[in-house]
């Protein structure tokens, strides 16, 4: 018995076994309209496409916990850089008072 799938009882929630989305780069997510399809393609391809959308939401909030971590990192290693010249700022006066006294006896 092969009867096609519908939206309550698709014919399968593998996504392998759906047809693919074909769509062009450029295109935003989820702009996808099918042409020349059958009803039942169109909905496969809705609901592949349905399945996919937490995956692109997971991708997307990684992408944006990596920007985070990177900015932090960054602002980490500015912060010790500062540190590191006023120490090398004091050191550099310590040393020219120092200079300045062995000068003067």
């Amino acid at each position: 018995m092969s009867t096609a799938g519908t939206i309550d009882r698709p014919t399968t929630y593998d996504p392998t076994k759906q047809a693919p989305i074909m769509r062009h780069p450029s295109e935003p997510f989820g702009s996808h309209t099918p042409r020349h399809t059958s009803a039942t393609e169109s909905r496969q391809n809705r609901n592949l496409e349905m399945q996919l959308i937490p995956e692109a939401l997971a991708r997307a909030h990684m992408q944006e916990l990596r920007r985070e971590a990177e900015s932090q990192r960054t602002a980490v290693r500015l912060v010790a850089a500062r540190r590191m010249q006023r120490r090398a700022e004091r050191a550099s006066l310590r040393a020219r008072r120092a200079l300045a006294m062995a000068v003067m006896q």
